[in-house]
């Protein structure tokens, strides 16, 4: 599988072993052994000089502050290392970023060769399988995601139970003192909450009351619960019209537990967004209400009597990775009509846009459609060069092994359906806002076409998961499929866009340059048109 190592006197190995938490059932011990035996086998077979073993039993791969992995990194900074052996790249990580990142920047850097033995990689010799590792790192990092889900959707179980899984209840609620997972009401802090439905119920503004309640050195909900503050700035420990308007807007003094309001940003981060409340996962009645719900319910006519609409978005498959190529910042995007009144959506430097009297950067006006377009062209020729499905097969074989569970299919298919019903109640809300004169014609067509396209997407794939779970797909019949079907949809994907592309930049001349997150995938510039 390899050339000879032709001076192996030269190196000082460190054999780098991992165990993911997920494994833990198949035996730790046991893993580790025959991970160790085999890298030893290696090594001894090329007469080469160990320097130390590590080993990270019980770490995930998309984490790379494991105790044993920085000991190595320690080790590598002292020139104590200066070869790297795994298993198979999925032990060294299975974040694609920070796996790129070690393979093509930090072990060339420091001069350490890496080779991972049941891929074929080695960083010391010309070779193939050295090619396709931008895409086997993706094809981990996908599956660490899909584990990922599976443990999100247990959680998510015990939500739709009304069980309560969170850190802190909301302000106004404290935990069970011997129920798990229940919640009841605060008597200290729920004088406060009362209060606060009382002022907005005799239409005292969010502003009015945050300022009512500052003035009084009301404790905040942070400051109560004590709270540490990562960064405090200001206005920290006080209280503000954005809290105020979302407890007001909260169903859980009703008695409903609602939980699911934010996402994290991936698997692998613990930064939170906020996600759509259609995708909120409220259940009715499941402990005592804090406030009734008649009075709820005027407060919720008068805050949303003081919304405004906002300024208008859009989006488009570049989102995020197109920046100027002259000034460096993201170009923006603005919607103009051509000739027969038709939308269209253009870049435009949004230096030039905001500083246009100044004279800083220019114009870069290019249709969005002949850009991505282009771009799309490009990495369909990048892929074809460097994918073929007989040499990622092994990976998706062994990844469809390991992430295969019984409930897979039926809670893939769950995930659809409320996927669908949820567009379905946007595309009704959309008419409802076209009758009363809230969305334009225009508008109204835009958005909707592109929501009921999206809807037939996803009804087509439950229709598919649907015949799958009737009959099941053989395994190695599966993994031919995800295989193809991730190459197919690398071009057009967000999610695999940014897998592989770290930034695209347009100049002023229409010349599209994009870098890849992988060094062996760069080529130079070219024409928007071309």
């Amino acid at each position: 599988m390899y050339l000879e190592i032709s001076n192996p006197m030269d190196y000082h190995v460190a054999l780098y072993i991992r165990l993911s938490k997920e494994d833990e059932n198949e035996g730790p011990s046991e893993s580790v052994t025959n991970q160790k035996s085999l890298l030893n086998e290696f090594v001894q077979q090329h007469r080469l000089s160990v320097y130390d073993t590590y080993i990270d039993d019980g770490w995930s791969g998309t984490n790379f502050d494991r105790p044993d992995f920085q000991r190595m990194i320690g080790d590598i900074e002292a020139k104590k290392v200066n070869m790297v052996i795994t298993k198979d790249l999925s032990r060294l990580g299975r974040d694609y970023i920070m796996t790129g990142h070690y393979m093509e920047r930090y072990f060339p850097e420091k001069r350490v060769r890496y080779i991972s033995l049941l891929d074929g990689i080695d960083t010391g010799v010309e070779s193939t399988a050295n090619d396709i590792t931008p895409f086997r790192a993706i094809m981990n990092d996908m599956y660490a995601k899909d584990i990922s889900k599976k443990i999100k959707s247990v959680k998510r179980d015990k939500q739709r139970k009304g069980q309560f899984i969170g850190g802190k209840p909301v302000y106004g609620y404290k935990m069970h003192p011997t129920e798990k997972n229940k919640i009841v009401i605060d008597e200290e802090a729920a004088p406060t909450v009362r209060r606060i439905f009382g002022m907005a119920l005799e239409g005292v503004s969010c502003r009015q009351i945050a300022v009512q309640l500052n003035a009084e050195s009301v404790p905040t909900p942070a400051t109560y619960a004590g709270l540490p503050v990562p960064n405090p700035g200001p206005y920290t420990g006080l209280w503000s019209s954005e809290r105020i308007s979302e407890m007001l807007q909260n169903e859980t003094y009703i008695g409903n537990m609602v939980q699911g309001r934010t996402v994290k940003v991936s698997y692998k981060s613990k930064k939170a967004l906020r996600h759509p409340k259609e995708n909120w996962v409220v259940v009715k009645n499941t402990h005592e209400p804090l406030i009734n719900r008649e009075t709820f319910e005027k407060v919720q006519v008068l805050v949303a009597s003081r919304k405004h609409t906002r300024s208008r978005t859009y989006d488009f498959l570049l989102k995020g990775l197109i920046f100027c190529h002259e000034c460096g910042y993201p170009l923006a995007v603005i919607n103009r009509k051509n000739a027969a009144g038709e939308e269209r959506l253009f870049f435009i430097c949004r230096t030039y846009q905001r500083f246009t009297k100044a004279g800083v950067c220019t114009c870069h006006s290019i249709k969005e459609k002949t850009v991505t377009d282009a771009v799309i062209s490009k990495v369909r020729e990048v892929c074809k060069a460097f994918l073929s499905p007989s040499e990622l097969l092994p990976t998706a074989q062994d990844a469809v092994s390991q992430a295969r569970q019984e409930n897979a299919l039926e809670g893939e298919l769950q995930a659809l359906q409320r996927k669908i019903d949820s567009l379905t109640a946007t595309l009704d809300q959309m008419y409802m806002d076209k009758l009363s004169g809230i969305l334009s014609d225009a508008d109204f067509q835009r958005i909707y076409q592109k929501v009921k396209m999206d809807r037939a997407q996803l009804e087509e794939k439950r229709k598919e998961l649907e015949r799958q779970q009737e009959s099941p797909v053989p395994q190695e019949d599966r993994a031919r499929e995800l295989v193809q079907r991730f190459i197919d949809s690398v071009p057009t994907n967000r999610e695999l866009l940014f897998s592989l592309i770290e930034r695209i930049e347009l100049s002023e001349s229409k010349e599209i340059y994009i870098k890849f997150r992988f060094k062996q995938l760069n080529f130079d510039c070219f024409g928007a048109n071309s």
